[in-house]
Formats: C-alpha cells, structure tokens, sequence
C-alpha cells in the first residue's frame, strides 16, 4: 500500500512539474525531484528514466550528490519571487502584501547559499 502511495505521489509531482513548463511561476525542477524522492520508493525504472532525462536529469543528480542549484536555477527562482511581489503589492493591502517580501527574503537566501551546479 505505501509503495502504491509513493507512486501515486511521484506521478503528481511529475503532473504538476509538466504543468510547470508552460507556467512561468509553477517551478519545475523542485516537483522532479520531489517526484524522483517518491519514484526511488516506489519505482526503480521510473527513477532512471528522471536521472537520465537529458533535462531534468542533471538538476536532479547535482541536487542528489552535492545539494547544489545551477545559477540560471537561482536567477530563474529570483525572477519568479520578484514577479509574486509585485503582484502582492499590486492584489494585497498593508500588512499581507509583505508576506511575499518575507517569504521570498527567507526561500531566496536560503537557495542562494546553495552550492552551484
């Protein structure tokens, strides 16, 4: 049953993943390997087939061996969390619009001190 859970999960995570290709701000790489944590679970040959994606596969084997974030990753990420927060401040009143300001100071230091891939 919890393999059968895992799968199900790695295959929603690829779904939303698939979505985030067209989505300027839906992520993609963070769903892979979020996807390829429940594949190695669940489904050995469908973990493969994310490691040896000639996209995604690199992301996913710097993340897995060394923790680290390509630098077009980061400068994508940083893109995204300035868009969310002029869309905050546009859609939100005072206090709620810093709330993107405060998610995207503490999500984009943490990924800037990522190693680079």
């Amino acid at each position: 049953m919890k393999q059968q859970l895992y799968l199900c999960a790695g295959l929603l995570a690829v779904a939303v993943g698939t979505v985030g290709i067209v989505l300027p701000l839906l992520p993609t790489v963070p769903f892979m390997i979020l996807a390829a944590f429940f594949f190695a679970r669940s489904s050995p040959a469908l973990e493969a087939r994310l490691l040896h994606h000639p996209k995604f596969g690199p992301h996913l084997v710097a993340w897995r061996e060394k923790g680290a974030i390509s630098r077009r990753g980061k400068w994508s990420a940083t893109i995204a969390f300035g868009i969310s927060i002029a869309i905050g401040f546009a859609a939100l009143a005072l206090p709620w619009s810093l709330v993107p300001v405060g998610t995207a100071v503490l999500c984009l230091g943490w990924i800037w001190l990522k190693p680079e891939a």
